[in-house]
């Protein structure tokens, strides 16, 4: 289960006199959304649930929450972004009420693995215990490292699965904290150092390395289909937080001064099965950069990065993940504790 702070929801949402929200919600928080509206509307404020996916922060339905003639939306289960939006939003990144040193105490000696400096990185799930982590791991002879992150994130140590900022340390090894493969793998793609995952729900530790390394040379294929292709449909997203025309821009002027045909495309939901009518021989994606590097088994033609683009081109050599940037952060105050309102933390 992930606390919610409901007292401090309704809090903000009296202050904003907000008598109608949009709740929306990632995928593992459904129950907790559906507990979060019976708890308002207790309260005398309308609940409306909104049934769509969500990809993150990056992507928030404040539109929606508009039409609906909302006065907030709440986002549940990430951490603040810097957006302009159109209704005020209540980020909510709920934590995970799990204590995550047991884990770290069964694998201690893959720890030991990754050397004496090791950079200390989590999701918002888990950031609320990270200096516990790091206590622990300095009790056992480790020099940790927490980095500030840009101004993508909002707390140092904050990963996100476009973003790797707060990993690029001049440490031996990366140790990520947290569940599944999809934050570590990028974490290891990006900042191509040993990677230790471990999962505090499972006690597992699995090495991202090879896995890294299988999903690069899959990359490589995808530039290696695109080879021979003529014609580009060059994609950026209209999600508030996914949206890089001035680079989908870039990319399209490179196409075209090495010969190549490209056209600009946007979308909300980037997915191939809408794409099946178009004359292109193939795609890039300038948007959310896992969605090429994630979903691409589904595109029956290939799917490149803008970082691919260039090693296609001939304008690099090395492999680069390609990440959505934000600004140096001055400071390593965190952006709030567990509830932002829009414009800024609470």
């Amino acid at each position: 289960m992930h606390e919610v702070p409901v007292g401090e929801i309704l809090v903000r949402l009296r202050e904003l006199n907000a008598e109608r929200v949009l709740i929306q919600t990632p995928e593992g928080l459904k129950s907790e959304a559906q507990a979060l509206a019976d708890f308002l509307e207790g309260k005398g404020i309308e609940a409306i649930i909104s049934g769509d996916i969500n990809y993150g922060a990056c992507d928030p339905a404040d539109t929606e929450a508009r039409r609906l003639g909302c006065d907030a939306l709440i986002h549940l289960g990430h951490s603040y972004m810097m957006l302009h939006l159109e209704v005020p939003t209540v980020f909510v990144p709920a934590f995970a009420g799990i204590d995550v040193v047991p884990a770290l105490e069964r694998n201690i000696d893959e720890i030991k693995k990754l050397g004496g400096r090791i950079a200390l990185v989590t999701t918002a799930q888990h950031i609320h215990q990270l200096e516990r982590a790091k206590a622990f791991l300095e009790e056992n002879g480790f020099e940790v490292l927490i980095g500030k992150g840009d101004s993508r994130v909002s707390w140092p140590g904050q990963v996100l699965g476009c973003n790797f900022s707060a990993a690029k340390l001049d440490a031996d090894g990366i140790l990520f904290i947290g569940a599944g493969y999809f934050h570590p793998i990028g974490v290891a793609m990006a900042v191509k150092k040993p990677t230790l995952a471990i999962n505090p729900y499972s006690g597992d530790a699995v090495w991202m390395d090879d896995e890294a390394e299988r999903l690069i040379r899959k990359r490589w294929a995808q530039i290696g289909r695109a080879m021979n292709a003529e014609r580009f449909g060059v994609i950026t997203s209209t999600k508030k937080g996914q949206l890089r025309l001035a680079e989908a821009k870039r990319v399209v002027k490179l196409l075209r001064e090495h010969g190549r045909y490209a056209k600009l495309m946007a979308m909300n939901h980037i997915n191939y099965s809408a794409l099946e009518g178009f004359d292109f021989d193939a795609y890039v994606v300038v948007a959310c950069p896992r969605v090429p590097i994630d979903d691409y088994e589904n595109w029956r033609k290939p799917v490149l990065t803008p970082r691919e683009v260039e090693i296609l081109l001939g304008l690099r050599d090395d492999y680069e993940f390609d990440e959505i940037l934000g600004v140096e952060r001055k400071t390593d105050e965190p952006l709030g504790v567990a509830v932002h309102g829009i414009g800024g933390p609470l």
